[in-house]
């Protein structure tokens, strides 16, 4: 023979049998590729194994097993034509095994190889059909709802409202899945509050708003800190009607704490306030007790009748504000995107004073279990701390959370929300406009209702966000945050809610509040902690708040 081929390390194709009794594949006659073409002698091989593996026994089996003989197929090489030409190797190799023959050797059904391969094809497409089919049956089966837990990638899966990386739990669903995006988009606890305490400004106008006032607490897991934020003092605008305050102190508390750019934060709740929302229950019922006066056309029909739920309400001007704020550098200039309008509407040169947010330490008060965190006067937050210290002295809460003095009271409405994630990081927001719908004034340049909280208003009973720290040397010990609404004795319900949490084990409080500390009238209590390297969050009554996390 000639030289010997130089093998490549790896062939281009897969060999290709050929069914033959000759020796290796004689040259082609003629072919209408050039001469020395390394295509001219595959062209002719595969002339002859047609020929003779399909057409050349004119129907009849040849009486003798043929050995299947394999064409190499080399890596294309300009210095190798002339030695393929030359030689055309062919080797035999071993029986073919995709026919099957008969003790005396001859095939059995000769089915040619075209069908042979469109078998195999067709097998080969209906194992990847049924692997595509359960990949897909795998992911929609993961696909998470408002309040539920998708099993994580892990393979495990949690309770309701146990969540690896973080968490929101607000009164409203458009609002919790706003800043459950904010956190997925990269925000931290503080982008997703603000966020959807913005939110909640437009579609829970009865209970929030720009015109409400704010408290916050602020726990932060990286530097182990706890901010508690203020509105300042609650301040006239004109006669029985409060000062607003809510943007410059949304916005100092982003300026500080925030990750997501100022402007971001603003896109959902200004879409909402453009192109409508949906009123929900909480809403529809504030609207059929209060009546439509000086809320129309915002929550009305056109006959003057109220919104009811599934409803569909705009509110343009309120967008414009929004839009106007998000351009604001500052919580100052943020504040009096809102001040001019209210000032025009009111045939007032402008506010005496604007509002003074404030950003301070928060109040500690060392417990055998850790360090409690609260707000500082004028909130509610000292009267919780001494009801505390009282309860864990006496070993024991007071046999009455809601005595007949508070029930009397007339219920400040309010608003809560609360965010947390795995690490520990805990932000408590409460607002309110005093009374339902505040005032009642809805100002027609801004689409904001006043709050009728001025300055000889009672003390922010209403205002008592709680924080429970295990341990503020450690940045990874277990943190619960506690914020209530809804009732005059919010520091009470707080006081017996966080007993019971210490009179549990630690793994027992992870689970949630129940209602046995009751809250007083149709008060709510949002719970939210960090255990185990997992965000948990639960409200009471339990199904109060609707809650979303990741």
């Amino acid at each position: 023979m000639g030289q010997a081929h130089r093998q490549p390390p790896w062939p281009s194709v897969l060999p290709r049998p050929v069914l033959d009794s000759t020796p290796p594949f004689p040259k082609a006659a003629s072919t209408s590729h050039p001469p020395g073409s390394g295509r001219a002698s595959a062209d002719s091989a595969w002339k002859a194994d047609r020929q003779e593996g399909w057409g050349g026994h004119g129907g009849a089996m040849e009486p003798t097993a043929r050995p299947v003989r394999y064409q190499k197929l080399l890596l294309w090489d300009p210095g190798l034509e002339s030695e393929e030409e030359e030689e055309g190797t062919a080797e035999t190799l071993i029986l073919d095994t995709w026919r099957p023959q008969d003790s005396s050797g001859n095939e059995v059904g000769g089915l040619p190889g075209a069908w042979a391969r469109l078998v195999a094809a067709l097998l080969l497409l209906a194992v990847g059909f049924s692997l595509a089919v359960r990949q897909l049956h795998t992911q929609g089966g993961s696909t998470e709802t408002l309040g539920s837990v998708a099993p994580p990638p892990s393979g495990h899966a949690h309770h309701p409202g146990v969540y690896h990386h973080g968490a929101i739990i607000s009164p409203a669903a458009t609002c919790s899945h706003l800043g459950r995006e904010l956190l997925v988009a990269g925000g931290n606890v503080v982008d997703a509050g603000v966020g959807a305490a913005l939110c909640l400004a437009v579609v829970h106008p009865h209970a929030t708003g720009l015109g409400a006032m704010f408290w916050g607490l602020f726990h932060n897991s990286s530097s182990g800190n706890s901010t508690a934020l203020t509105s300042g003092p609650a301040q006239t605008l004109v006669p029985g009607l409060g000062l607003p305050s809510a943007l410059p102190t949304l916005r100092l508390l982003h300026t500080r704490f925030g990750r997501l750019p100022w402007p971001r934060l603003l896109v959902g709740p200004t879409t909402l306030a453009q192109e409508g929302f949906l009123v929900d229950a909480p809403l529809a019922r504030a609207l059929a007790a209060q009546g439509t006066k000086g809320l129309c056309p915002l929550l009305c029909h056109t006959d003057g009748r109220p919104l009811g739920p599934g409803a569909r309400a705009i509110n343009p001007k309120l967008a414009a504000v929004l839009r106007r704020a998000a351009l604001a550098p500052t919580p100052d200039l943020a504040g009096e995107a809102l001040l001019g309008l209210l000032a025009r509407d009111l045939g007032l040169e402008g506010p005496s004073a604007g509002p003074m947010p404030t950003l301070e330490p928060a109040l500690q008060l060392p417990v055998p279990q850790g360090i409690l965190l609260t707000t500082p006067s004028p909130s509610a937050g000292p009267e919780l701390l001494t009801l505390l210290q009282a309860a864990l002295h006496s070993r024991g809460p007071s046999s009455d959370p809601c005595p007949p003095l508070l029930q009397a009271m007339v219920t400040p409405v309010s608003s809560v929300l609360a965010t947390v994630d795995s690490s520990g990081s805990v932000l408590l927001l409460t607002s309110s406009l005093n009374s339902s719908f505040g005032s009642g004034h809805l100002s027609p340049s801004t689409g904001v209702l006043l709050s009728n909280l001025v300055a000889k208003s009672a003390p922010n009973v209403w205002a008592c966000p709680l924080i429970l720290h295990s341990s503020l040397d450690d940045t990874e010990a277990d943190v619960l945050g506690l914020v209530a609404s809804g009732t005059p004795a919010v520091a009470k319900v707080m006081t017996r809610t966080l007993l019971s949490h210490l009179a549990g084990s630690q793994t027992q409080a992870q689970q949630g509040p129940t209602e046995s500390p009751s809250i007083c009238g149709q008060g709510t209590l949002l719970q939210v902690a960090a255990h185990a390297e997992h965000a948990h969050v639960s409200s009471v009554p339990h199904d109060c708040c609707p809650f979303q996390g990741f």
